[in-house]
């Protein structure tokens, strides 16, 4: 663009017009600020799954110490060893980002394990009882499920290859530990529960 300017005699000179100072030229693009916020959230996502897991670790022994059915003790046990590696694979997510591994609350959770407990409880021993504590573990299956979803979603999004493998890892575990709870349930611990007398 070409900008008329006079010289004094009457005599106009042309110019190239100084291009104008944009908005964009000004502050970040609109990509950089929404992949900086992805990357907070994701970040304190994995604090709160971090968090999750590691009371997990606790929560699941006590599951397994109320437990009757041997399907039911195989299959927790076996899930409390994947729950301990998931704890060390998210330390190696934060490792690969750069951050220190710090645990946020997961409010979530707290409230599952909570009713968790309450089930346990009111439950007379038995069939009933591991009717629900698989209720009450297969609540936390889908939330974590959900979790390491949109994690490894967000993982992608971010370019971060190696911790997308990562969490991709722990979510497969994660529905395979759903879909073993729901076939114990289904074959002996539904129809035993369903014939006991309340």
């Amino acid at each position: 663009m070409e900008k008329k300017t006079s010289n004094g005699n009457g005599s106009v000179k042309k110019t190239a017009a100084t291009p104008k100072t944009t908005k964009s030229n000004q502050s970040p693009s609109n990509d950089s600020i929404q992949e900086s916020q992805l990357q907070k959230l994701f970040e304190d996502e994995l604090k709160d799954i971090y968090w999750a897991e590691k009371a997990l670790t606790k929560a699941i022994p006590k599951m397994i110490k109320n437990a009757t059915s041997g399907d039911l003790i195989k299959a927790l046990e076996s899930h409390l060893d994947e729950t301990q590696n998931h704890v060390t694979r998210l330390e190696q997510v934060f490792e690969l980002i750069g951050k220190n591994a710090v645990a946020k609350k997961c409010e979530a959770t707290a409230g599952l394990i909570l009713e968790a407990g309450e089930i346990m409880e009111e439950c007379d021993k038995g069939a009933m009882r591991d009717a629900g504590i698989i209720s009450a573990a297969q609540k936390v299956e889908h939330y974590e499920i959900a979790t390491y979803g949109t994690l490894r979603q967000f993982a992608d999004t971010l370019g971060l290859d190696k911790v997308v493998k990562l969490l991709a890892a722990t979510l497969s575990e994660e529905k395979a530990a759903d879909e073993k709870l729901t076939e114990v349930a289904e074959n002996t611990i539904n129809i035993e529960a369903a014939h006991q007398e309340a």
